[in-house]
C-alpha cells in the first residue's frame, strides 16, 4: 500500500499562489494514477486534478482549468499541484490519493489545509 503524506498549504491573499507536495512511500511502484482531491465543509470531497504515473498525462476538473497544474517528480516520489489565481472558492482541505489501475483511490494522506483571503 502506498503512504502519501501532504504539505505546503497555508493563507494566501486572492490572486497569489502555492504549491503543494504530495510526498509517497511503500509500494508506489503498483501506482497508476495519483490526484489532488479537495473538500470543503459546504461541498463533497471532488477531484481537482489527476496525473497517470507512468506518462504523465493530466486531467483537470473544469473548475480548475487554467490555474491549476499537476506535476510529478517520479525520482523522489512527489507529486506536486501549482495553484495560481487564487479565488476564495478554492479554500479547502486538499488531499492526495493513489491508484492501481481498476481500483479505488487509496492511500489518503491527511489533508492540507488552503485558505484563501479576499
Amino acid at each position: 500500500q502506498v503512504q502519501l503524506v501532504e504539505s505546503g498549504g497555508g493563507l494566501v491573499q486572492a490572486g497569489g499562489s502555492l504549491r503543494l507536495s504530495c510526498a509517497a512511500s511503500g509500494r508506489t511502484f503498483t501506482t497508476w494514477r495519483m490526484g489532488w482531491f479537495r473538500q470543503s465543509p459546504e461541498k463533497e470531497r471532488e477531484l481537482v486534478a489527476a496525473i497517470s504515473w507512468s506518462g504523465g498525462i493530466t486531467y483537470y476538473a473544469d473548475s480548475v482549468k487554467g490555474r491549476f497544474t499537476i506535476s510529478r517528480d517520479k525520482s523522489k516520489n512527489t507529486m506536486y499541484l501549482q495553484i495560481d489565481s487564487l479565488k476564495a472558492e478554492d479554500t479547502a482541505v486538499y488531499y492526495c490519493a493513489a491508484q492501481e489501475a481498476g481500483r479505488r483511490w487509496s492511500g489518503w494522506g491527511q489533508g492540507t489545509q488552503v485558505t484563501v483571503s479576499s
